[in-house]
């Protein structure tokens, strides 16, 4: 097992205040930095907190050692301390804000968008903007809770590169039955894979099959394949 490495803070400038990337590094078999990283995963977090959700931690730690660097995007708002996320406007602008840098850390490899809920939803609407090569959302907010009839799919369907979704069955946000439900036919293009007994945190109960280990476990390895395949050779 490589070693792990703690993540490095570069400062993002933005309109709206100071951001942060949170960059752990791709590793080599023997654990030490790789020169250059096969893909770069940037993850964006939900409205509720920032970095250290367990499934973008599961990711910064797991995947450094298949060769990813993975991005942890933190937004103005959350660096600076407030408790309320703003408009979707200012949440795209503060992530666009950060592109530069994750292209200048890819090197020239793809990237790989993405992020957990609201940061999901970030990634979605702006992959065309940033480039892209695919993207990854960690519960999709398709709806408010009870809400059904406030629909989010068109970002869902927005990207034009190939997305995975991983949904709990129990997300009252939009169940894995739901988001399936909603990509409908896009020719394989929107993966969706259930996290079953998950809730939108991804949190499996204490009667569920798959625990903590076993949730993270599952998003490390779909989410290495799915950045493998769109890095390429």
């Amino acid at each position: 097992m490589p070693e792990t490495h703690d993540a490095l803070t570069v400062p993002v400038p933005s309109a709206a205040g100071p951001g942060r990337l949170l960059v752990s590094p791709a590793l080599d078999d023997d654990g030490s930095p790789r020169p250059h990283p096969r893909a770069v995963l940037w993850l964006g977090h939900g409205a509720g907190g920032g970095s250290g959700a367990p499934d973008l931690t599961a990711l910064a730690e797991g995947l450094p050692g298949h060769g990813i660097t993975v991005v942890r995007h933190e937004q103005p708002w959350v660096v600076a301390g407030r408790r309320v996320a703003p408009r979707p406007a200012a949440l795209d602008a503060g992530w666009l804000a950060a592109a530069p840098g994750v292209a200048e850390l890819a090197g020239g490899r793809p990237v790989v968008a993405g992020g957990r809920s609201a940061g999901a939803r970030v990634a979605c609407r702006t992959a065309g903007t940033t480039g892209a090569a695919a993207v990854v959302c960690l519960a999709f907010p398709l709806h408010p809770p009870g809400r059904p009839e406030r629909g989010r799919a068109e970002e869902l369907l927005g990207p034009d590169v190939p997305v995975l979704v991983l949904q709990g069955t129990r997300d009252p946000f939009g169940s894995a039955d739901e988001v399936t439900a909603a990509a409908g036919d896009t020719a394989g293009r929107v993966e969706v894979l259930p996290v079953d007994g998950a809730d939108h945190a991804l949190r499996t109960g204490r009667r569920a099959a798959l625990g903590a280990e076993g949730v993270a476990d599952l998003l490390c390895r779909a989410v290495e394949e799915f950045v493998a395949a769109a890095a390429g050779p």
